[in-house]
């Protein structure tokens, strides 16, 4: 599926300069990591262009569940979104719909791109700091999608994606879903930012 560019920033793309994380933000960061049982791999910094890079970032490589699409994450979004999937979206799975959690899947994280609908603003995801998740799977095999399931006739299921956006706006700052607009009828964006917008 295509990746829907959104998130938010302050400034026009080519003038934004990105927040980098202190090294000691970033070793503390992945002592948090290390502490939840999370496998990751560190990954360099680099400028990907004006208001676009990777810095303090890492690579996810097992949270207790597969994800799929992911690549660069700001590392403090790792730990946000590993969280998240551990101890809100598992126990959503198996309190309401009765089954383990399989998979995640995403439409991506780090992407050189402008907010959607707004061309002189770079997206989080610019940055490495937001996450895209379309749907879950189910050691059932069942496949519950945001785009298919927000309004789903199964009251579990939308029970289910109600309980993990709730879940999801305790431990991120901006999580946007199909009631905020058109642009996200297909996901929850998930950025670790403070802007305390839960849509």
């Amino acid at each position: 599926m295509a990746l829907v560019a959104c998130g938010r920033s302050e400034r026009p793309a080519a003038q934004q300069q990105i927040a980098k994380p202190s090294a000691r933000e970033t070793a503390q960061c992945h002592a948090d990591l290390r502490a939840q049982s999370v496998a990751f791999r560190p990954l360099p910094d680099r400028q990907a262009g004006p208001g676009c890079g990777l810095f303090g970032a890492v690579q996810l490589l097992e949270i207790g569940v597969p994800v799929t699409n992911l690549t660069g994450i700001r590392c403090g979004q790792a730990r946000a979104f590993s969280a998240w999937v551990r101890s809100g979206v598992g126990p959503a799975a198996f309190q309401i719909l009765g089954s383990e959690l399989a998979r995640v899947e995403t439409f991506g994280s780090f992407a050189c791109r402008n907010v959607a609908g707004r061309g002189d603003r770079r997206s989080g995801h610019a940055i490495a700091n937001a996450i895209d998740v379309g749907g879950f799977v189910l050691k059932d095999g069942r496949r519950v999608t945001v785009l298919r399931d927000w309004k789903s006739p199964d009251p579990a299921v939308r029970e289910f994606l109600q309980t993990v956006r709730r879940s999801a706006c305790k431990r991120f700052g901006t999580v946007l879903s199909p009631d905020y607009n058109a642009a996200h009828a297909d996901h929850l964006h998930l950025e670790a930012d403070r802007a305390g917008l839960c849509r």
